[in-house]
């Protein structure tokens, strides 16, 4: 009778030196909480003003505005539901309610994008007069409010997609401002009106772009995709480079929330006995080399009938 099997899961859990998944600080709470009043008073009174002065630019950026009102909640609720603590049907918490949050916010992105071109097409084939100069004065006002909810949000988008997500939305919101400006300048120096509809469409594309990209890390993030720029095989040989493992398969590496990455694998080693200090210098080569910070190891023998994969030898 063979003994061939010996599981240690390595989960890296010191909080003070090893890695920060845990739940958002009341500092990213605040800063919602702020940004969210800011987006949400202003919304209100750009759509009163997109109404008077029949600006379609004022108008679709107040739209905007209530999808940030939104997304900004998404966030904050997003940021509370991860604080709850693991249970036996969620073992891992509540971490990736920020991953489906985030990717909500990028439909939410693309949706409002659809509609200001549609609004916009339909205002080229029958322009509007606008009142150019009360129009850009409120879209200053925006810029202004747009840029500071940036600013509060921004230091904290590294460490958080669903934050990142947020800021995306002001950034955009933003832009869209400036496109209000430029489009008021223009309109108050040439009674021109086509340039409030051809200004909502450059804006709606730059906000496609950046919904896009959310939209792309989150799902990659939701169909456990390798962590973005990590390389897998990289991974492979570091650990197959510790003195007594013959060789690893059965590599996993994803990303449970931003700032967490697990790993899981089989080792094939020489000497059993041996499994579990083995596990420990590979645990700290991982997150010193890669910051991967939860990691799970099954140790095998050779004459394991899994165990038919070799290292992956860089000169091949």
């Amino acid at each position: 009778m063979r003994a061939c099997v010996f599981l240690i899961q390595m989960g890296h859990h010191d909080h003070n030196h090893t890695h920060n998944h845990g739940p958002a600080g009341a500092d990213q709470k605040k800063a919602l909480t702020i940004v969210l009043m800011l987006t949400a008073c202003f919304m209100f009174i750009e759509a009163g003003a997109g109404f008077y002065t029949g600006s379609l630019a004022l108008l679709s950026d107040a739209a905007h505005m209530l999808t940030d009102v939104f997304a900004l909640l998404v966030a904050y609720v997003a940021i509370w539901i991860t604080q709850r603590p693991a249970t036996h049907t969620k073992t891992y918490g509540y971490y990736r309610a920020e991953i489906v949050g985030a990717f909500f916010n990028s439909l939410l992105l693309f949706a409002i994008s659809g509609g200001i071109l549609f609004e916009a097409v339909k205002r080229i084939q029958n322009p509007h007069e606008v009142k150019s100069l009360e129009m850009t004065v409120v879209a200053v006002i925006g810029l202004c409010i747009n840029l500071l909810g940036a600013y509060i949000l921004y230091k904290y988008q590294s460490g958080n997609l669903n934050i990142r997500g947020a800021l995306y939305h002001v950034l955009s919101d933003a832009l869209g401002s400036v496109g209000a400006i430029i489009a008021g300048l223009i309109m108050i120096q040439t009674k021109w009106y086509y340039a409030d509809s051809i200004v909502s469409i450059i804006v709606s594309v730059l906000i496609i772009r950046g919904a896009w990209v959310l939209f792309r890390e989150s799902v990659h993030i939701l169909l456990e995709g390798t962590p973005k720029g990590l390389d897998l095989k990289s991974v492979q040989s570091s650990i197959c480079s510790c003195e007594g493992v013959i060789s690893v398969h059965d590599l996993h590496v994803w990303t449970l929330t931003q700032g967490f990455e697990s790993l899981s694998a089989h080792l094939v080693v020489e000497d059993m006995q041996r499994g579990e200090k083995l596990v420990r210098e590979i645990k700290k080569s991982l997150f010193e080399k890669f910051n991967i910070t939860h990691v799970t190891l099954q140790v095998e023998t050779i004459d394991c009938e899994e165990t038919s994969e070799q290292c992956y030898d860089e000169t091949v």
